[in-house]
This record gives C-alpha cells, structure tokens and sequence, in this order.
C-alpha cells in the first residue's frame, strides 16, 4: 500500500497551523460583540491556546504517527474512546464547513463591487458559491501535500496581509479622526453575547491538526513543538489587533457577522477615496478561505484513515492514493457530508439564523473532542495546562448553547442543536458496532504505531 510522505518542514507546518487556526470569519463576530472581545481573545490565548499547544506537542512525542486525536484517544483510553473522539471531531469540521463557506462567499460578494452586493443575502448564491468553494478547496489536495501545502501557504500569507491592512487603515483613520468606538475592554455579559465567549475560545482551536500530520512532519517531535507555539503567539496577535481595528473603522452594530470585513472595507474607501480598498479586501478574504479550507480539510482527514487501518471504518478509508499519496476517501467522504449539512441547516429559518445554528453546532461538536486531549495531557503529566484546558472546554460547550440575538425562533435553534448532536453521537455508536464487518475487529495497540 502508498505511504504518506514526510513534506512539511517547521515553515510549511507554522503557516499551516496559522492558516488553519486563523479564520478572518471571527474578526467580524468578535468586533460585533464589542471592544470588551479584545479582552477575551487575550484570556483565550492564554487559557486556551497555549495549553493546546503544550498538549499537541506532548501528545506527538509520547504518540508519534498519523491520526493525532484519534490515536492519543485510542491508547488512552481505548478502542470506542478513540472512535468516538475521531467521529465527534470529524462531524465538527463537517459542521465547520458550510458555516465557514456562507461567510466567505457572502463577505466575498458584498466586497467585490457595489453593484454585486445584493448577492451577498441571496441564499440562491450563497449556498451555490459554497458549494463550488468547498469542492475546490478540497479537490486541490487530493494531489498531495507537495501541491497542496502551496494552498494553505497562500492562504496563510494572504491573512496576515489582511491583518496589515486593517491595521494600517485603522491607525490611519485613527490620527484622522479618532476611533469609531468607545474602546472600553470590559467583555460584555449581557444574554445575547455570552455564546461569543464559546466562539472565541473556537477561533483559537486547530493546534490538533498539527498532530494529524505527524506522519508527514519531517522530524515531528521537535517541529511540532515549535510550530504550535509560533503559532498560538501569532494567531492571538492577529485576532486581537484585527478586532481593535475594526472597532476603530466602525461601531459594533454595524458589524455584520456574515459581511463584517467587507464593510470594513467599505468604510476604509469611504475616508480615504480609494475604491481599490473594499476588492482588494474581498480577494483576501477569499483567499485565506481557500488556504483554510485546504488546512482544515488535509489535517481532518487522516482521522478516518488511522481509524480505517484499526478496522473501525470500511477497508476504503484505510488506502492511500497510489500516485498523489493522500486519503482520497476520506476526502470525499468529509465533502459530501459538509455539502448535505450546508442544505438541511436552511431548513425553517432564516439565513443568518442557520448560520448560527451551524456555528453552535460545530462549536459543540470541535470542542467535545478537546475533554479527551486534555485529559490524555492531563495523563502525560501536564496537569496546569490539562486544567485550564478543561475548564475552558466546559465552558465553552455551555456558552454555545445560549442562542444570539440574530435566533427569531429558540425552540427551533435549541431543537436543531439537540437533533444534530444526538444524530453526531448516535451515529458513531451504530458505526462502531459494524467494525467486526470490516475486519475482525482487533486493534493494533502498539504505541506510537504509524501508516
């Protein structure tokens, strides 16, 4: 059988992890939820972030190979232990997804031109555009790392050009007329905004992946480490001062959670008379979405693969492309699920009210898995960062259950959460129980074992 192949070195994995990490998406939903986000993105950093890195590079030294969660899960605590976590965190980036596409898509209209801006409300166009994203994002890596880590470094590199021009704009808007919003950092507690605190602690998310890719790191154990702990420093800097540059260009209210950087832009043309801001704005939306969606999509889905060689899944999820040396199945897999949610979350509501639902939903499902890094962290002997990474995990999952003020209807919004988590779970139980189907069932349990 094909093999994984070492490609990624300390610079490819750092801007991996940053553009895997970094979503411009949640600039807008923190800025929309007031200065006191700047706050939070801190504490998450701190609380969240760091001890995620700490335990990503543990993990990967005591359980070298491909598979990370699901491998860390699977000699700790067992064979279901790990299936689940895997299934758990799989249907979460499923979830992520077509949340992340209607962003993208729609900020991406809204940015371009003026006279296209009415695109960015239509569900017509922006579930179409979505579609066609997310299948190209992750028909780019089906290729292989050695193309398709150009993606995510694109990607990677057009975020911190976004980040830079927020800033400078900001600054400049700053000394010319000072800042559109009291800056006052005090994160804001109010009914509506409290499930933001749980959206922030997502945004930090993804250092995981880096531990997916531990069979195509070269020399793991050392670059690992070094690159979640770049990268935890560089994606709480770019969150925080992209946030406060927002709040400087507009007030919170007028942050669309959907369209948020566009109007950035728009307000950046306005003060300055330069047309050029607001689409040069949207390209580098759109091509940080493509890096992302390529970061998350490679990293996901050699979860599927670890479990397919243990027996868990059909003999296909357990194959390597013979010529691109990637999990192909897997791939495919993650794409017809994420394109299926996209549809079914539209049902009864509207587009801004399923995309609420969608990020609930996901948020629940990407952090479910973290009680199990934390706890085999915890297991390593890492008991500060086990703590304060449990304990943010716990509040997060009760945060992201209080719908916003965007939710018209709440027993719809609750119901959807509640379907969509006991379908997420109950799934991985009945597809647990086929194993013995797909082979006899008996797991490998070697530590550190490898595809």
């Amino acid at each position: 059988m094909a093999e994984l192949r070492r490609e990624l070195g300390l610079r490819d994995l750092t801007l991996f992890a940053v553009t895997s990490i970094f979503g411009t998406r949640w600039i807008a939903s923190a800025a929309h939820a007031g200065p006191g986000s700047i706050t939070l993105w801190i504490g998450a950093a701190l609380f969240f972030a760091l001890p995620a890195a700490i335990a990503v590079g543990t993990l990967t030294a005591k359980y070298p190979g491909a598979g990370g969660l699901y491998l860390w899960t699977r000699n700790d605590f067992g064979p279901w232990h790990g299936f689940l976590a895997f299934w758990i965190y799989w249907m979460g980036i499923a979830c992520w997804f077509p949340g992340a596409a209607m962003f993208y898509m729609s900020s991406g209209a809204y940015g371009l031109d003026a006279r296209y801006s009415w695109l960015a409300e239509s569900r017509t166009f922006v579930i179409g555009a979505s579609l066609v994203a997310v299948w190209i994002a992750l028909g780019t890596n089906l290729v292989g790392l050695r193309v398709g880590k150009w993606t995510q470094n694109v990607g990677g590199i057009a975020s911190w050009v976004l980040t830079a021009v927020l800033i400078v704009s900001a600054g400049l808007v700053w000394m010319r007329r000072g800042s559109a919003t009291e800056l006052q950092l005090t994160p804001s507690a109010q009914w509506d905004t409290v499930g933001m605190w749980a959206t922030i602690a997502y945004a930090l998310s993804g250092m995981e992946l880096l531990g997916m890719m531990g069979a195509e790191v070269r020399d793991p154990a050392r670059t690992i480490r070094r690159a979640a702990g770049m990268a935890a420093f560089l994606t709480a800097g770019f969150y925080s001062l992209s946030t406060l540059a927002v709040l400087v260009l507009m007030r919170p209210e007028a942050v669309s959670e959907m369209s948020g950087l566009a109007h950035a832009g728009v307000a950046i043309g306005e003060v300055f008379g330069s047309a050029w801001i607001r689409p040069l704005i949207s390209v580098l939306i759109l091509l940080s979405a493509i890096g992302q969606f390529g970061g998350l999509g490679t990293g996901v889905s050699r979860l599927p693969l670890a479990a397919g060689v243990d027996h868990l899944l059909p003999p296909a999820f357990a194959r390597v492309h013979p010529r691109w040396a990637t999990p192909y199945v897997s791939i495919l897999w993650l794409g017809g699920i994420a394109s299926g949610l996209l549809v079914l979350m539209q049902i009864g509501d509207t587009m801004r009210a399923a995309y609420q639902a969608l990020i609930s939903l996901m948020v629940i499902a990407g952090f479910a898995p973290y009680l199990y890094i934390f706890a085999s962290t915890w297991k390593a002997g890492q008991r500060l960062a086990a703590m304060s990474g449990i304990s943010i995990t716990l509040l997060a999952l009760i945060c992201c259950v209080i719908p916003t003020a965007e939710v018209t209807n709440v027993w719809l919004f609750e119901a959807k959460l509640l379907v969509g988590t006991l379908l997420v779970t109950g799934s991985a139980w009945l597809v647990y129980r086929k194993r013995g189907a797909w082979g006899d069932g008996q797991l490998s349990r070697r530590r550190g074992s490898s595809t």
